[in-house]
């Protein structure tokens, strides 16, 4: 076996784990440096339709349904899928054979030109990670923006330059497997409970998120949530100069809310930036992603009126609190990247009554009842989908009507056939989408596609 390496591939035997989109990124893109690659997936072959054929026509071995005993064996370094669990037996039989284990966002790192401003959060990623792009690039700067969103790091290699910023989403999933990983700017936007079916319990998600800080150096930036109590917990391990952003008071240094308007200050000074009621985006919680981005902005260099125009020109993302639709005198929002019980919470949050809410899908091990309050209060019938189904309505007994959909396509159709004028069918469903669909972003996408035929 060989030790770890920073840019030696030709001729190294190379196993990626997960036909995901970074799987395949990953490679396409160690073939292309000379490395002996196989690709290893457990998920039948009929799945890959297209992924398969191009990984063979690039000379790629292929392998589906299973595992080989052999496989893992005898390699020179394995990358691992966000999906594939780090303390799978094959990959603790690979350690133990001495086998370096690293994942897409770590391989992409020992690659990339250019400062990596990473971000990471229970919720909110997607949304700050693609405002701070639009903000770097108000400002002139050149930035590449991916990561557990859109585009693999891996895939940036080939177009980013020393002046290159490197905006990257990144998951708890994705920081398991760094080594080297070294953000010049890390953004945690709030630890909440989730995926604690994949990490096992809260202390190891938290630690999981730490990680994004761990290779960072004094000169570099951590930036924090002065409203999130696991966040300021954390200030104290990062090795890197901390900046805070809150919505609630105000901060020695980062980004703030003062008499309706977001300002921003550090040891030169202070600035407004814009006013609170000129960002388009619903709620609370994106007005803490939009702090968040500001401070982000600022340290990258960018000027107020700068982060002012971006902010200013930013809607929302699809399938984060994204308005569909009003039929009927009825409004429809899609918020199916709410895969978690906090995100639900954040999207009930926004809207003040009249709800129409459609739960369910995969249970990540989730506690349902703290949503009963918010239920209460501001819900008029709960449509509950998916696998997650029965235990949802075993935890929100008598907080609201609720009703027993299956489908997506059922749940839309029956709140439609109940919704008033004024009120709001709402899907934030608190569960992860693999029991019914590919993703949120295809469960997004139906929710869509239903209310379209409305």
């Amino acid at each position: 076996m060989v030790e770890l390496f920073s840019v030696e591939l030709y001729n190294k035997r190379v196993l990626v784990v997960g036909l995901g989109k970074s799987g395949v990124a990953a490679a396409m893109f160690l073939k292309l440096r000379g490395a002996r690659v196989t690709v290893s997936d457990s998920k039948p072959r009929e799945l890959f339709g297209s992924e398969i054929p191009q990984l063979l026509d690039a000379g790629i071995a292929v392998e589906a349904g299973g595992h080989g005993e052999r496989t893992f064996r005898e390699q020179d370094l394995i990358v691992v899928s966000p999906g594939v669990p780090v303390d799978a037996p094959m990959l603790q039989q690979a350690r133990a054979l001495g086998e370096p284990v690293i994942g897409e966002i770590e391989l992409a790192a020992r690659f990339l030109s250019g400062p990596i401003f990473a971000i990471t959060g229970s919720n909110g990623k997607t949304t700050t990670t693609t405002l701070v792009g639009q903000i770097l690039t108000a400002a002139g700067i050149p930035v590449l923006v991916g990561g557990n969103i859109g585009t693999p790091a891996i895939s940036f290699v080939e177009h980013a330059t020393a002046e290159t910023r490197i905006v990257l989403e990144v998951s708890s999933f994705q920081l398991e497997t760094i080594q080297a990983f070294h953000p010049r700017i890390a953004v945690i936007l709030n630890i909440t409970p989730d995926h604690l079916d994949r990490h096992g319990n809260f202390e190891t998600y938290v630690n999981a998120k730490a990680r994004i800080f761990e290779n960072q150096h004094a000169d570099d930036f951590t930036v924090l949530n002065a409203g999130d109590a696991t966040c300021m917990a954390l200030a104290s391990r990062t090795p890197a100069q901390v900046y805070w952003f809150s919505r609630l008071r105000e901060v020695e240094r980062g980004a703030f809310i003062r008499a309706g308007k977001i300002v921003s200050r550090d040891a030169a000074g202070e600035s407004e930036i814009i006013a609170v009621d000129a960002i388009r985006l619903k709620g609370a919680h994106n007005v803490e992603n939009v702090l968040a981005a500001v401070c982000t902005g600022r340290l990258a260099g960018c000027s107020a009126e700068q982060i002012a125009r971006a902010v200013a020109g930013f809607n929302a993302v699809e399938h984060r609190l994204e308005f569909v639709a009003t039929i009927a005198g009825v409004d429809y929002y899609n918020d199916s990247k709410a895969t978690n019980v906090d995100a639900t919470i954040k999207a009930l949050e926004s809207f003040p009554s009249a709800i129409h809410l459609i739960l369910g899908g995969k249970d990540k091990g989730s506690d349902y009842r703290v949503l009963n309050h918010l239920l209460r209060a501001r819900v008029k019938r709960v449509y509950t989908i998916g696998a997650a189904a029965e235990k949802i309505e075993g935890h929100i007994a008598g907080a609201a009507e609720v009703v027993r959909a299956r489908t997506l396509q059922n749940a839309v159709t029956l709140a439609a056939a109940a919704a008033q004028p004024g009120d709001v069918v709402l899907l934030a469903p608190a569960c992860a989408s693999f029991d019914q669909f590919q993703s949120y972003e295809h469960r997004g996408r139906a929710f869509v596609e239903a209310v379209g035929k409305l």
